[in-house]
């Protein structure tokens, strides 16, 4: 019996499998942890994936890497799922690969089993940002997400803003400031922030996600403080104006013909969207579909398509906007290549809403890696 497709909010995107897909059982390496900020809400994410994926469908090898750079066996990474352990380690003869060897893509040789793809669901630096992404091209192996260009301009919110402005895309005005500047230089960047924007701004690192060192800064007195927290955590610092907007969200699937899911709106218990109202409060509503005219939606769908191939994205990424709440003026704000997993994350809420299930949106990823990296062994790469 055919699986049956999902009816989805326009465009629809087809839920189908190849034949070859349909009648083979598929190894899946779930790579999780990392060596970033993120390294928490990474677990998290992995356990959601590992527990959707269907048994008859995938076999499923957990590997997980540690703050220190570790990764660790499939046996000792399983035990892991579902926990947040700040202090991770393991012996010698429980790891794969680590910091400083040989990192190789971890394959059971003893039961001769062959990863078919990769799921990297990884969030933030060493392995959102395309580092990962080159070993997975290194090693020939089809992985789900955006490829080693995508992957790093996403996580790079300057590069990214270039390349929406240069693409005409609406974005808000933004300053990069270099942290050995900022250190030097504290009293002339602050002047430059002051006479550049009104405040409030936001302060954040330019290369992180899940809101981790970002600050609002409602007055001069409160940049100091803000601008070094951000540089604890990179060395790019992002200043961007506040405006008084609402958030919205859009899903975006596909390789060369992606699709954009439904819209959702992030309304924070708090002053702003952080880290504790992702993750750890139960304050944030996700309303979903945004209550907004349609048109907004259509053109919030429209350009969130346009920002995903303007970053040379594929598979899956989630695209946020800032909506003026009196215009209704549309500003792109972020792309996450990953974006969260969790059940409580937007991007597969969204998909759902839209039609497409849970363990159905697993399968159509896995889907487009393969063939993103079949399509890619027909390239020439010698003369």
């Amino acid at each position: 019996m055919g699986r049956m497709r999902p009816r989805l909010d326009e465009p629809a995107v087809a839920q189908t499998w190849s034949e070859e897909l349909d009648v083979k059982k598929l190894t899946v390496l779930v790579l999780f942890g990392g060596r970033s900020a993120e390294h928490e809400v990474s677990i998290r994410s992995a356990t959601s994936v590992i527990n959707a994926l269907e048994a008859e469908k995938y076999d499923v090898i957990p590997v997980v890497i540690s703050k220190a750079g570790k990764w660790l066996s499939p046996a000792r990474s399983a035990g892991l799922l579902g926990r947040v352990n700040k202090a991770l380690e393991a012996p010698e003869d429980e790891l794969i690969a680590s910091a400083g060897k040989s990192a190789l893509i971890p394959v059971d040789s003893r039961r001769s089993r062959r990863v078919d793809v990769v799921f990297p669901v990884l969030h933030g630096p060493f392995g959102e940002d395309g580092t990962v992404q080159g070993l997975l091209e290194l090693a020939d192996v089809a992985y789900v997400g955006s490829g080693v260009v995508g992957s790093a301009v996403g996580m790079d919110k300057d590069l990214l803003k270039r390349l929406f402005r240069d693409a005409g895309l609406p974005v808000v005005d933004f300053l990069c400031v270099s942290r050995s500047r900022w250190r030097k230089s504290r009293r002339a960047v602050t002047s430059e922030i002051r006479s550049r924007f009104r405040y409030p701004v936001f302060v954040k690192p330019a290369c992180l996600g899940s809101s981790v060192g970002i600050s609002k800064v409602k007055s001069r007195r409160g940049i100091g403080e803000a601008m070094d927290a951000a540089a604890r955590f990179d060395v790019k610092i992002l200043v961007e104006q506040w405006i008084d907007a609402r958030e919205l969200e859009c899903s975006v699937m596909g390789n060369e013909e992606p699709r954009a899911s439904c819209v959702g709106e992030i309304i924070p218990g708090g002053e702003f969207y952080d880290y504790e109202e992702k993750y750890i409060r139960d304050t944030t509503k996700l309303v979903i579909p945004a209550a907004i005219p349609k048109k907004v939606s259509q053109e919030v769908r429209r350009l969130s398509v346009q920002a995903f191939q303007a970053a040379d994205c594929a598979g899956l990424a989630r695209v946020d906007f800032l909506m003026h709440r009196r215009t209704r003026k549309l500003y792109v704000s972020e792309l996450n290549t990953m974006p969260g997993f969790t059940e409580i994350s937007m991007y597969p809420k969204l998909w759902e809403h839209s039609g497409l299930p849970y363990h159905a949106l697993l399968d159509r990823l896995i889907e487009l890696a393969i063939k993103r990296h079949q399509d890619r062994r027909d390239v020439r790469v010698d003369r």
